[in-house]
Parts: C-alpha cells; sequence; structure tokens
C-alpha cells in the first residue's frame, strides 16, 4: 500500500512539471498560434510612424471633424506626458457639450455654435445657456441668452455657470477654460444667507471674484427690499467678501449711512473676529460705546465672547459670555459681568460711585449620559445694583421690577440595587429690594426606598401579617445662612451660619378587615442633630434678654403613631323609563368616609430639655414665667408642646351619571355630576380648650371640558365671645352649641376664560360646525366609554398660538374656491378673574350676629392677540387692582415681519410709561450689524456697521 501512493506522487510531481515549463514542445505551438493570431490583427489596422492609427477623414461632415480634432489633441497631449513633460498650454480633460436645438461648426474659424439650451462640461465647471459659441484655437467660450418678450427679462435662457458648489446666474459670460478665467457681466450668485450682484466682474484662476457697482443683501426678491451698495468688491467663495466704499439702500432710496470699507464672512463654521460695538448716550453716564469686543471659536464645543463697554463720564464694565456642549452628555452656558459705575461730577454732591457685578449659569446633563448620576445648575446672582445700572434692564419691565432672584445648583446619584439616593443641591434666594440673601449650601439628602425587612425572600403560602410593616429612611444635611449681601464674604461659618443634620424614619404597615376596611398603622421617628444651642435668661437692671449661645452636639427627636381606618361605600340608582326614559341608564354614588386616630407624648416637659423657661421682672415689677427653646432657631425646628390625642374624619362624596350616547345607539357616556365634595375635621381630646378644628370643606364641579370649578372654604367651629369690656375673642363655645353652624371664615377663587372666533362661532351657530372632520374631532375629544376621561384641561388656543408665529412660516395668503383671499383674523382675549373672602377684624364686628364683617380682594386680567395679516401681530395685556383703584401694569407690543426685516415696538403704558423700538436685519450675518433702535428717556441707539 505505501509503495502505491508513492508512485502516484511521484507521477502527479512529473505532470505538473511538464505543464510548468514553457519549452516543452506542446506550450511552443499553442503560443506560436497566439502569436500569429495578433500579428494578423495588427496588419489590418493603419499606423503612421508614431505606431497611432490612420483615420479616414475624407468620409467626415464638419462637426464629426471637429470633435476628433478635439479627441486627438487630448489623447496627443496624454500619449506625450507619458515621455515628456506636458507641453505648456495643454488641457486636462476633454470637453463635453451638447444643444437642444442644432450644433454648427465653422471649420475655417474652428468656431462651434450651440443653440437652444446648450450645456458645456470641462472638469467641475459647468456653463448652461441659450447660446454657446466656443473658439477651439483660444479655448474660449462664450454664451448669452435670447431676446424673447415672453421670457422675464425680455431674455430667455441666461447663462448659468457652475464652478463645482458655487452657481453664477450671468447675462453674459466669456470663460477661457485653459486659463480658468471669465469676465462676467451682470453676474448675480448666492453665497451662505446673502445674495450678491455686480454689474461687471472678472473671475481669476483660483476662482475669487472682483466686483464692479456690486449690490449685497439678504433679501430673496429679485428686487430686494433693502441692499448695500459696494462700489468695489472682491469676493472669495464660501470665505468672505471684502469692500471699499459702501453706502445702505432701502426700497430703492439710498440712505445717508456710508462706511469706506467692510467686510462680510461667509464661512458655515464658527470663526473668530471683531463685535462692533453700538453708541448712544444717557444723561446720568454720557455718551457710550457698547457690547463691543472680540468673539473666540475655540472649537466646537464651546466658544467665549468677551465684550466692553465705555462711557465719557468714567463708567465701565466688562462681560464674559460662553456657550458650551458635548453631545449625548451635557451642555450650557456661563454669563459674567461686572459694572464700575460713576453717575454725577466728581467733587459735587450728587457724585456717586458703584460697582456691581452679575453671574449666569445654566447647566443640563443629557439623561442618556449618565441614567444614574445627574447635575443640573440654574444660577441667576446679582447684586441689587446692577439691574438699575444695566441700560438693559431699564427697559426691561420683568427684570428691572424682579424683586426675587433665585439660584440652585443639584446633583443626585442613586444606587438601584439596595434603593439608595444621594442628592446635594445648593440654593441662593435674592430680595433684590433690600439686598438681603438666603443661602444654603450645601443641602444634603440621603433616601432610602421603602422596604420590607420581615418579608421572607422565598415566600410558601400565604403572607403574613408582619410581612406587610415596610419601612424608610430620608436624612437631610443643611448648611445656611440669612445675611446682606456686603455681609455674606466677612460671615463667620461657625458663628453665622446654621447647620444641622435631620433623620426621619416612617414605618407602616396594611391590613385589610372584614375583606371591606383599610387598616393603615404607622409610626414616625424623627431625630435632629444641631451644633450649638441658645440658653436665655433675662437681666432685670437692664430690662433686656440675654442669649447665651453654647457649642457642641445636641441631639432632638420626637415621634408620634397614628392608625386610619377607610373604606368605599358605592350606591347605585336607576331612574324610571316611565318618568325619565331611556337616556339615563344610572346614577352612581361614591361614599368614602375615613377615621385617622393619631397620638404623639408632650415634648415640652422638662426631662426632654426642648423646652426651658425664665422670669421677666418689667419696669413695673410685674414677674411673668417666659416658655421658650434652646433649639427654636434651628434649621428643623423644635418639637411642639404639649400632648395630643386626635381623632380626624375625612369624607368623599363622588356623583356621576351613566347616559346614552348621541352618536352611538349602542354606547354610553359618563357624566360627573358632582366631581367631589369632602368635609374634614379633628377633635383633640388631650388639649385643655379649642379641642375641636375648623372644619374645612372642598368641592370640585367638572362643568365642562374646558373649565373645572374648585372651593376651598373653611368653617370656624368656636364662637366670639365678650369680654368684661365688651371686646369680642374667640370663645370655648362652638357654634353648634349656640344652635348655629360653623362661622363662614372666607375662601379664594381665580377663574380664566380665552375668547376666540371658534368659540363664539360655536356659541352662536352651533349647527355651522357640524362636519365630518368636526365630528370626528369631538368624537375623539368625548369619553364615550366607561373609561375616565384624561383630557388635559387647558384655556389655551391652539390656533391662536399657531397664529402668533404664522408670519415666519406662511408666506402666501389662503385663498377660496374662486380664488379670493380668505379673510382670517385671528384673536385671542383671556379674562382672568380672582377674588379672595375672608374676615376683616379690623372692621367694625357685628353684636347682633356675632362676627366680623368680610373682606374682599379682586383682581382682574386682560390679555390679548390679534393677528392683523400674515407679518402683523400685536399682543397687549393689562389689569385692574380694586384694592387700590388703579390699573396695574399694562403692557402692548407690536411685531411686523418685513420679508428680511422685522420690526418691534414694546411700551409700558402703566405704573410708568416707557417704549422700545427696534428694526432689526432677519439674516444672522447681518442682524447684529444692520439694525435701528430707538428707547424712550435715557438713550437713543443707533448701529450700523
Amino acid at each position: 500500500m505505501r509503495r502505491k501512493s508513492v508512485i502516484i506522487l511521484v507521477l502527479c510531481a512529473f505532470i505538473y512539471y511538464m505543464m510548468a515549463v514553457p519549452n516543452m514542445p506542446f506550450f511552443k505551438r499553442k503560443k506560436k498560434s497566439l502569436s500569429t493570431d495578433s500579428a494578423a490583427l495588427r496588419d489590418s489596422v493603419q499606423r503612421d510612424s508614431l505606431g497611432r492609427i490612420v483615420v479616414d477623414t475624407t468620409k467626415m461632415d464638419s462637426m464629426q471633424l471637429a470633435i476628433y480634432h478635439h479627441n486627438k489633441t487630448v489623447d496627443d497631449s496624454i500619449r506625450l506626458d507619458s515621455i515628456n513633460r506636458k507641453r505648456a498650454g495643454g488641457i486636462d480633460a476633454p470637453i463635453n457639450y451638447q444643444a437642444e436645438d442644432s450644433l454648427v461648426y465653422d471649420a475655417d474659424k474652428k468656431i462651434a455654435y450651440l443653440y437652444g439650451n446648450s450645456n458645456v462640461k470641462y472638469e467641475n465647471y459647468d456653463l448652461t445657456s441659450d447660446r454657446i459659441r466656443m473658439n477651439m484655437d483660444n479655448s474660449m467660450i462664450r454664451a448669452h441668452g435670447t431676446p424673447d418678450s415672453a421670457a422675464e427679462g425680455g431674455v430667455k435662457g441666461k447663462p448659468v455657470f457652475k464652478a463645482g458648489q458655487d452657481e453664477y446666474q450671468t447675462d453674459t459670460i466669456a470663460f477661457n477654460y485653459k486659463s480658468k478665467k471669465a469676465l462676467i457681466d451682470q453676474v448675480y450668485t448666492h453665497q451662505d444667507e446673502g445674495y450678491l450682484s455686480g454689474k461687471l466682474s472678472k473671475r481669476d484662476s483660483s476662482g475669487v471674484i472682483f466686483l464692479q457697482h456690486g449690490r449685497y443683501t439678504t433679501c430673496d426678491k429679485p428686487d430686494p427690499d433693502f441692499y448695500i451698495a459696494l462700489s468695489r468688491a472682491k469676493v472669495r467663495p464660501n470665505k468672505d467678501v471684502v469692500f471699499g466704499p459702501a453706502y445702505l439702500v432701502v426700497a430703492d432710496v439710498p440712505l445717508p449711512f456710508a462706511i469706506p470699507y467692510g467686510f462680510f464672512p461667509f464661512t458655515k463654521h464658527y470663526s473668530s473676529g471683531f463685535i462692533m460695538p453700538s453708541y448712544g448716550d444717557e444723561n446720568d453716564r454720557g455718551f457710550y460705546l457698547r457690547n463691543g469686543g472680540y468673539y473666540f471659536a475655540v472649537n466646537d464645543n464651546w466658544d467665549l465672547k468677551l465684550l466692553g463697554e465705555i462711557y465719557t463720564q468714567g463708567s465701565w464694565g466688562l462681560s464674559a459670555a460662553t456657550n458650551y456642549r458635548k453631545r449625548y452628555r451635557y451642555s450650557g452656558s456661563i454669563f459674567l459681568s461686572y459694572q464700575n459705575t460713576k453717575t454725577g461730577d466728581k467733587g459735587m454732591p450728587d457724585y456717586a460711585k458703584q460697582e456691581s457685578f452679575k453671574i449666569q449659569w445654566s447647566h443640563r446633563q443629557d439623561a442618556k449620559a449618565n441614567p444614574f448620576s445627574s447635575l443640573s445648575a440654574s444660577v441667576n446672582f446679582a447684586t441689587s445694583s446692577y439691574e438699575r445700572n444695566n441700560l438693559n434692564s431699564l427697559y426691561n419691565p420683568q427684570s428691572y421690577t424682579q424683586s426675587t432672584r433665585t439660584s440652585s445648583v443639584s446633583w443626585s446619584t442613586g444606587f438601584s440595587s439596595i434603593g439608595l439616593t444621594l442628592s446635594a443641591t445648593a440654593n441662593l434666594s435674592q430680595n433684590m429690594r433690600d439686598s438681603s440673601l438666603d443661602m444654603t449650601l450645601p443641602d444634603l439628602n440621603i433616601s432610602l426606598a421603602r422596604f420590607y425587612p420581615f418579608r421572607r425572600k422565598h415566600q410558601v403560602g400565604t403572607e403574613r401579617w408582619y410581612e406587610k410593616i415596610a419601612m424608610s429612611y430620608t436624612g437631610q444635611v443643611s448648611n445656611s445662612i440669612s445675611t446682606k449681601e456686603d455681609q455674606f464674604m466677612h460671615s463667620n461659618l461657625i458663628k453665622d451660619w446654621k447647620n444641622g443634620w435631620e433623620h426621619n424614619i416612617p414605618i407602616s404597615a396594611s391590613f385589610t378587615l372584614f375583606n371591606a376596611i383599610n387598616i393603615n398603622p404607622s409610626f414616625n421617628f424623627t431625630d435632629r442633630m444641631y451644633s450649638n444651642k441658645i440658653m436665655r435668661s433675662w437681666d432685670t437692671a437692664r430690662q433686656t434678654e440675654i442669649a447665651d449661645t453654647t457649642y457642641g452636639f445636641h441631639n432632638v427627636y420626637n415621634w408620634d403613631f397614628s392608625v386610619g381606618a377607610s373604606t368605599k361605600v358605592y350606591g347605585f340608582w336607576v331612574p324610571s323609563r316611565k318618568i325619565f326614559g331611556d337616556k339615563i341608564q344610572a346614577i352612581r354614588h361614591v361614599f368614602t368616609p375615613t377615621v385617622t386616630f393619631s397620638y404623639s407624648p408632650d415634648f415640652g416637659t422638662r426631662r426632654y430639655g426642648y423646652w426651658d423657661s425664665y422670669l421677666k421682672t418689667d419696669a413695673d415689677g410685674n414677674v411673668s414665667l417666659v416658655s421658650y427653646s434652646p433649639y427654636s432657631e434651628g434649621l428643623y425646628g423644635v418639637p411642639g408642646k404639649g400632648r395630643s390625642e386626635s381623632i380626624t374624619w375625612d369624607i368623599d362624596n363622588n356623583l356621576e351619571m351613566k347616559v346614552k350616547s348621541d352618536k352611538d345607539s349602542t354606547g354610553f357616556k359618563k357624566i360627573s355630576l358632582i366631581d367631589e365634595l369632602g368635609a374634614t375635621m379633628s377633635y383633640n381630646a388631650a388639649a385643655d380648650y379649642h379641642r375641636w378644628s375648623d372644619l374645612s370643606v372642598r368641592m370640585r364641579l367638572k362643568w365642562w371640558k374646558n373649565y373645572t370649578f374648585n372651593f376651598n372654604g373653611v368653617f370656624s367651629t368656636y364662637a366670639y365671645e365678650l369680654d368684661q369690656n365688651g371686646k369680642p375673642y374667640i370663645g370655648n363655645h362652638t357654634e353648634f352649641g349656640k344652635g348655629r353652624f360653623p362661622r363662614f371664615q372666607g375662601m379664594s377663587q381665580n377663574i380664566s376664560y380665552t375668547l376666540t372666533p371658534d368659540k363664539i362661532k360655536k356659541l352662536f351657530h352651533p349647527g355651522d360646525d357640524d362636519t365630518d372632520q368636526n365630528k370626528k374631532k369631538s368624537s375623539d375629544d368625548d369619553d364615550d366609554d366607561e373609561g375616565t376621561d384624561t383630557n388635559i384641561e387647558s384655556n389655551i388656543d391652539p390656533d391662536m398660538e399657531k397664529a402668533k408665529h404664522s408670519a415666519e412660516k406662511n408666506g402666501k395668503a389662503e385663498t377660496d374656491e374662486d380664488g379670493y383671499m380668505k379673510f382670517s383674523m385671528p384673536w385671542s382675549l383671556t379674562f382672568g378673574y380672582g377674588i379672595t373672602m375672608s374676615e376683616n377684624t379690623g372692621g367694625k364686628f357685628n353684636y347682633k350676629h356675632m362676627r366680623y364683617p368680610y373682606k374682599y380682594t379682586q383682581t382682574l386680567n386682560v390679555s390679548g392677540n390679534i393677528r392683523l395679516s400674515d407679518g402683523w401681530n400685536i399682543n397687549f395685556s393689562s389689569g385692574y387692582d380694586f384694592e387700590y383703584h388703579k390699573i396695574s401694569m399694562t403692557t402692548a407690543s407690536l411685531q411686523r415681519d418685513l420679508h428680511c426685516f422685522n420690526m418691534s415696538c414694546d411700551v409700558v403704558l402703566a405704573p410708568y410709561t416707557s417704549y422700545n423700538f427696534t428694526f432689526r436685519c432677519n439674516a444672522s450675518t447681518l442682524t447684529d450689524a444692520l439694525k435701528y433702535e430707538k428707547r424712550s428717556g435715557y438713550s437713543n441707539a443707533v448701529q450700523w456697521y
């Protein structure tokens, strides 16, 4: 067997050797046959001395001959380049051209004429025109349109020249495809957001265009609303345009605003550059230059803007703003500003100098960055004098009249495996009127989710009663201070700041009794840890209270226990069909009573040490006992005095009716008659007097989908009595004991409604809106099944909200079937009325009914929006204060979209008057450079570059 394998292997190797050697007779015969065939093919084609194929040109027409000579030149240039250097003046690629009408070639002049929608392509250049002339000798291509009275402008097929991504619309063009230079008459091109045109222009080989008598505008109309007339300009496509003397033209009217030179950038990427300032004057600080500086485009993730302002009377300011963004991680912005304000003349009584600053920081973390940890910030801190000295705030009612500012920075992280959550916040609240501030730094919260300590990991059988016991933990560590702005940096961390640690451990369970009553016991334990306490005493000699602060660890705790029982009772009433018909199917009443017993011991006894007292002897020798708590100024307070054994009852009612639906014979509709009607009251058996609490009544009626009526009222349980001097006071006898219902103390109610043309139409002509589309919409809005109506209540009209921004989106007016423009003037009017009713204890007491008169506080607010047409929008708001009998803040604003410009005017009519008029360009490249701004009173600002 092994011998046979060796023989087969040797035989295979010999056969492979015979096939691989080319000198073998078999292969020599085959190769000779192939060589013979190739020689025969070469002999069938005629060639010249250089080996080139000889073509018979006598059988070609003039156009075929021109194409042949052109392609021959290209082939020769490529062939010679492989041997020698490329000859001067050669072209790099063939020229492709075509014409829709006809092609004519003049062999003597070597000129090709293309008629009717012609096109010539060379490399990345593309020329389209109605007429094109190509000169083969000087590589010149000329194009122009054809006169046609029916075409726009009297010429059809004007040349359109494309060089890469740039496109130029022209009247005539002469282009040399060797030198790649062009001479253009009436060029028109789109660069970034702007449109550039020129009477005569020249393009060099690098693509730079030199314009004479040009125009630059951001208006896309053939006859622009405005443009900047340029005497000379140099355009670098997709980079910038630099121009010489220029002036502004609006509505074909030259304006007396001219500059000697300037430039516009065209880059689509962020780029650094100077920010031109605005100028104006102010009565107190003189002439100024504001908001001038430099913009740094650092990278795609963040930028930096540095601005400054200077006044002729010595005031100055600096500001820095930056935006940062990390995709899918975080984004935010930071603003820092400093102002050194000087008013009046130095050495005069009215001279004043103030330093103020402002810090704003906004940070948001993307939810996808880390689902278990987040960081957010909203900081808005400013000294009280900053807004008064800031020119922009003087005409912004919202910022100028803002009395409080809040700032917060929060961080949170979670450990889902054990249900633990950690969060920390820093909060700051400022009062701009008296320069006071409240700061908490930090506020650390520790939260442990509810868990069942006695529950078995692997339950077998029914759940046992102790396995229903649940507990959780919440801890809070805080460090806060209340001080003034000028004293904040000089405060002492130990003596001036308040700090503490609070622990809260709730334990609860839920049981069912008789399968109908829910029993919910709970136990709450609260512990507070303070670093100081304040002991008080009375100094009789100086007739003043003495406070002695001692530092150390002090623990304050309290606990309470409660158990509640609740159930639900359902009642159904089916009305008689003989009386009510079959429209009403049933009426359901749900009655929910709840009774809760709570107990807490008296932590005011001396054995706890949370409350103390001292003897006070006044100047007349009267001695009194003053009770106080050494921990009353602690962050988390102190347990209350007195034992509590309170029983609280609460009842809640819900009444609904089920009726047949008018839109579906097999469906039903649920109507809420009384959404909620409830009352609550408590009785403290451990109290010495006033054991009954006040009666609180609540009611909610959902009359229709757009409005829900809410009522919350308080009824006083104890009646007024008269002392020895005949003055009323709340005694210890209830109104029930005197045969009267509890005394109504007051309520508050706010009502708002938005009126629109559609609502008026539906109110007076309900049938006109009964179309299939509206039926479908109404069917979607209604709740015709047994489920709960979950529509969100709102008084905002969606059509009106769309109308506010329609000028930016809708460029054409809507027309009807006959082609006439539809008359549409959307508007909305919102009325808001608020009323508060309360006992006026400062008024005259009614001895007959034993009660004080009621005091009413009313407010009325009105706001509206009117869209006169596409581009015109008016907003206004006002109100009336019934207490002071004056009109509240009244503002109005007018916005006008002028296609490529926008105009806005904001007016404040009451309580003071001011206005702010702005006219600016819409394009982002000119929005800060081309604008006019006029303000009332303090300054007049004009800016144009």
